[in-house]
């Protein structure tokens, strides 16, 4: 038995390292075809060293992010070879893929870059923090109350890029000696001044949709938000089953990665929504994968959310919000915040949509969402998020401008700094 394990390890490894020397050769076909950058022309770089499973981090900033370089150019700095190969493919930024070291210092040297944001705590991120004259900037993938929120690995960051009032009272209450009025800067919720930029693919037909977006399982008790297993079912079946009502499904794309279980339960789900749209095809169910996230959030009359980014982005829109309570009385749950007066949805009530229904058509819970909405983003106007992301990449590229005037420096000024040995594998995405 050991033997016959250990030969099972053997073809794994084998099996993982043929994987990643195709993913390498197709990121660095896809990386000549894309030709020559254009030199010294971009100022904003975003530095990316995950793979497919993490794409949605980037994605949600694609139309900001667009947006921005018609004044600053960004180019994307991508380090896994399957993350560089599905960016390279996709991305509506320039795409550099950057396997070494060397090829970080190539991109730094042949740019002028003065911002380099990151949309996650990737441990790779590190090595771009050896890179002085520049500010590094962390912008997330989203605003919530998880933990993951709070770390302090956000004081490794020159300046953080906030929500609005709740996540500075988060950071001030989670970080010692943090001059959070200078390094966090909020800029509101940007992605939310484009969603609703594509009508929904379902009729106005008086049915009431219910948009059911679960996170994934998590790796660890503290995150246990997923309900896939213990709400999700019983609601989705509920939805299914009563004929004023449409369902659309949009899980998480890592749920099923540390739990089998939970990949199971969501392929039920799946075939289920199949099931029903063959029994009555005018029902328009949807299981959404679409790489986008745009009329998912302003369109469906209900949501229903674990604990994650996704609760906020709905809560931005003012809309009709509910919260499934983690069953893992170790989740931790912020007592302060939004969660602290949100709609619940218990485990025991998921399968109810009637009440569910009805709760979400009371006063009170409106007036809730549009006091909640603004202690979290600021102005939602349309337009004034995009606005102050814009406004506080311009703040630091004048900052930037201050420090070269008093040292004289411009970006490559880092010889004789040891380099970090480079792993020619794929890193472990980030959570």
């Amino acid at each position: 038995m050991s033997i016959l394990g250990d030969a099972r390890k053997v073809v794994r490894l084998l099996s993982g390292a043929l994987r990643s020397r195709g993913a390498i050769a197709e990121a660095e076909r896809l990386d000549r075809e894309r030709g020559p950058l254009p030199r010294r022309h971009f100022r904003v770089a975003v530095y990316f060293a995950d793979g497919p499973v993490n794409l949605y981090q980037m994605r949600q900033w694609y139309a900001p992010l667009a947006k921005l370089a018609e004044t600053w150019p960004v180019v994307v700095i991508a380090r896994a070879a399957s993350g560089a190969a599905a960016l390279l493919k996709e991305s509506p930024l320039p795409v550099v893929y950057a396997r070494t070291i060397d090829d970080v210092e190539s991109v730094l040297a042949s740019q002028q870059i003065r911002v380099v944001l990151y949309v996650n705590q990737n441990t790779r991120n590190f090595q771009m923090f050896r890179y002085g004259h520049r500010w590094h900037v962390f912008i997330s993938h989203g605003e919530s109350d998880k933990v993951y929120m709070r770390s302090n690995q956000i004081g490794a960051y020159d300046y953080a890029f906030v929500a609005g009032d709740a996540a500075l009272a988060r950071l001030r209450g989670a970080l010692w000696d943090y001059d959070i009025d200078r390094r966090a800067l909020p800029i509101g919720r940007p992605q939310a001044d484009y969603f609703g930029a594509r009508p929904a693919p379902y009729p106005a037909d008086g049915r009431t949709t219910v948009f059911y977006a679960p996170t994934w399982e998590g790796d660890r008790a503290s995150m246990s938000y997923g309900s896939i297993v213990t709400h999700g079912e019983a609601l989705a079946r509920a939805v299914l089953a009563d004929p004023r009502l449409r369902l659309v499904f949009r899980p998480h794309p890592r749920s099923g990665v540390s739990d089998r279980e939970y990949g199971v339960a969501l392929r039920r789900i799946v075939a289920a929504i199949a099931a029903a749209n063959a029994a009555d095809p005018a029902a328009h169910h949807i299981f959404d994968e679409s790489p986008d996230l745009d009329w998912q959030l302003l369109a469906p009359d209900i949501a229903v959310m674990d604990v994650s980014a996704m609760v906020y982005d709905r809560l931005a829109t003012g809309k009709a919000l509910f919260v499934t309570r983690p069953v893992d009385a170790s989740a931790v749950i912020d007592d302060e915040g939004y969660l602290s007066e949100c709609e619940w949805l218990d485990a025991r009530d998921a399968a109810d949509v009637g009440a569910l229904v009805t709760r979400a058509q009371q006063p009170d819970v409106t007036a809730r969402l549009a006091h909640w909405s603004q202690h979290y983003f600021g102005d939602t106007s349309p337009g004034a998020a995009t606005a102050r992301f814009e406004e506080a990449v311009g703040h630091l590229m004048r900052e930037w401008e201050i420090w070269h005037e008093r040292t004289g420096a411009e970006g490559a000024d880092d010889e004789g700094v040891e380099s970090f040995a480079d792993a020619d594998d794929e890193e472990e995405p980030d959570a």
